[in-house]
């Protein structure tokens, strides 16, 4: 074989490794975040009250990606996946519980007899210490609530934070394992938050 050609297979063969790196590295795996139900534990003494919370639909479409382990990524849709957790909180705090479209809903709030609307911001981050494996071994949700009246004055907010971890002997096919520890844990410091916010009053 030539010189030329044998360079010439070089230059392939490190061309494909080079797009094989690519899609092995640095892709994103898809996740759920959802919160884990057998450890979630919203139990306590309920509020006399009928509240609402705001997530829009175009929310529930906003795909996050952040790191994993081995240079890799994760995707997932932090409002979709976290809003069953939301409504399940609030539901166990208070009364009764709606999902309205915005604050300014008034047909909404008036005909149900809305007493406070929550407004969640969520922001999540992610890593893993792993070379070879992409599932995160470390996962945070962080979740800020502004609390309106049925006027629309803000008269409260709830900040709160859940944090979960997972080694890779524990993923096996729960591959968002840190991610859905760290939702259960959020939901867990949201309904505290809220009881103690609410028996202050």
């Amino acid at each position: 074989m030539s010189t030329r050609v044998k360079g010439y297979l070089s230059k392939i063969k490190v061309i494909l490794m080079t797009a094989l790196a690519t899609l092995v590295v640095g892709c994103a795996h898809p996740i759920n975040i959802s919160q884990l139900e057998d450890q979630a534990d919203f139990t306590g003494d309920k509020v006399s009250k009928t509240v609402a919370y705001v997530i829009t639909d175009a929310q529930k479409q906003e795909e996050v990606v952040s790191p994993g382990g081995g240079g890799d990524k994760v995707s997932y849709y932090p409002y979709r996946d976290l809003e069953k957790t939301i409504r399940s909180v609030l539901g166990a705090v208070y009364d009764d519980v709606y999902a309205i479209n915005s604050t300014e809903d008034v047909k909404a709030i008036e005909s149900n007899n809305i007493e406070l609307i929550y407004v969640p911001v969520i922001s999540t981050s992610s890593s893993s210490e792993s070379m070879f494996t992409w599932p995160p071994t470390k996962f945070t949700v962080n979740l800020s609530c502004s609390v309106s009246d049925a006027k629309g004055q803000n008269v409260a907010s709830v900040i709160v934070s859940g944090d979960g971890a997972a080694e890779f002997s524990e993923f096996k096919s729960d591959f968002g394992l840190s991610a859905r520890r760290a939702s259960t844990d959020l939901g867990n410091n949201f309904a505290a938050a809220i009881r103690k916010q609410e028996a202050t009053k």
